[in-house]
């Protein structure tokens, strides 16, 4: 079977989200998968933001990184 392209290019930055949000572990980085919506969550719990601040750092980190 073949890599789903998504959960490859994840596979490729989840450095990058562990050096970005430090406070997330690598099993909230792993509980993940692939998905941008869970990291905004993940870190309106670890850092007590408001969702719409979690959601542009993601957006932000998403277009530095070419993430979908």
């Amino acid at each position: 079977m073949g890599t789903n392209p998504t959960q490859a290019n994840f596979n490729s930055i989840k450095s990058r989200i562990k050096c970005r949000w430090r406070r997330l572990t690598d099993e909230e980085i792993e509980e993940l998968e692939g998905r941008a919506e869970v990291l905004a969550s993940k870190l309106q719990e670890c850092y007590g933001w408001e969702r719409e601040e979690a959601e542009r750092q993601v957006r932000e980190f998403q277009r530095r990184h070419n993430w979908q």
